[in-house]
C-alpha cells in the first residue's frame, strides 16, 4: 500500500473509533519541540516555529470538525521572554502574521479568538492585532481558541489573591464567601470551563507553569512526537486515549455508573 494512502487510511480509522458524544470540552495543548524539531533538520530555531505555526492551523482544524468546544494553546510562556531577543521577536512576529492570515479562515469556521497572559508585556503591534482578532470574531459561536501569551499560572493566581484581597479590605466581599468560584471569576479564564484533557508534546512529563488551578481534574496526555510533527491523527490517539479513561473526580468507579 502506497504510504501516503496508509496514513490517511490510518487517520481515517483512528477518527471512526472516536465517540463524539464523549469529546473533552476544553482541551488545553503544551506545543513543545519546535526548537529541537529545527535542530534535527539542522535549521535554526525560528524555522522549527514556522513549521509550529502549521500544526496549530492542522489542530484547529481538526478540533473544529470534531466540535471541541474549547481549545487552548501554551503559546508565549512568561518565562520564554527570557529567550535570546531574536527568537523573541521572530515569535512575535509570527503571532502577528498568523493572526492577519488566519482572520479569514476563523471567520469561515465560526471560531471565536479569545487571548489570556500578561497582554501588556506583547509589542504593540502584536497587541494591535490580537485585538483586531479578538474583535472581528467575538461574535462567532463555534470553537474558542484561547492563545495563552505572556502566560504564567503562578503570575495569575498571585493577581487575583491580590484583587480578592483589596477587596476584602475594602469591604467589597467578605473572606467567609471565598471558595472556588470567586477564585474562578478573578483568573485570566473566567469565561472559561475547567480543562478536560491535556497535551504535552515533545516528550517532556511536566506542566510548566501552565493553568495549574485549572487542570486540577484533567486528564494528562504525554507524548514524544515534536509539535511540527504533530498532526490530526495523533489528536485522535490522544482523545481516544481520554476516552477510555475513567474519570471520578475524587468518587468511585461505583458512585459515576
Amino acid at each position: 500500500m502506497d504510504k501516503n494512502l496508509a496514513i490517511a487510511q490510518n487517520k481515517m480509522n483512528l477518527l471512526e473509533s472516536i465517540d463524539k458524544t464523549n469529546l473533552p470540552r476544553h482541551l488545553a495543548i503544551i506545543m513543545d519541540g519546535n526548537g529541537r524539531w529545527a535542530k534535527q533538520q539542522g535549521l535554526i530555531r525560528v524555522f522549527g516555529h514556522e513549521n509550529g505555526s502549521n500544526s496549530v492551523k492542522g489542530i484547529i482544524k481538526a478540533c473544529t470538525e470534531l466540535g471541541i468546544e474549547f481549545l487552548t494553546l501554551y503559546t508565549f510562556s512568561s518565562e520564554n521572554w527570557n529567550r535570546p531577543k531574536l527568537e523573541v521577536k521572530a515569535l512575535m512576529k509570527i503571532l502577528s502574521s498568523s493572526l492577519k492570515q488566519e482572520l479569514p479562515t476563523m471567520q469561515k469556521n465560526n471560531i471565536r479568538l479569545n487571548a489570556i497572559g500578561n497582554l501588556e508585556k506583547l509589542p504593540e503591534s502584536a497587541q494591535k492585532q490580537l485585538r483586531e482578532t479578538i474583535e472581528q470574531t467575538k461574535n462567532n459561536t463555534g470553537l474558542t481558541l484561547t492563545l495563552a501569551l505572556s502566560y504564567g499560572s503562578r503570575e495569575e493566581l498571585v493577581n487575583a489573591v491580590k484583587v480578592i484581597s483589596d477587596k476584602v479590605k475594602n469591604n467589597i466581599i467578605s473572606i467567609d464567601t471565598i471558595d472556588d468560584s470567586i477564585i474562578n471569576e478573578h483568573l485570566y479564564t473566567q469565561n472559561l470551563p475547567d480543562v478536560d484533557l491535556v497535551i504535552r508534546t515533545s516528550g517532556e512529563h511536566r506542566i510548566s507553569n501552565f493553568l495549574l488551578w485549572q487542570i486540577a481534574y484533567s486528564e494528562l496526555y504525554f507524548t514524544d512526537i515534536l509539535w511540527p510533527d504533530f498532526k490530526a491523527e495523533h489528536l485522535y490517539e490522544a482523545i481516544i486515549s481520554y476516552q477510555k479513561r475513567e474519570r471520578r473526580f475524587g468518587k468511585t468507579s461505583e458512585q459515576i455508573k
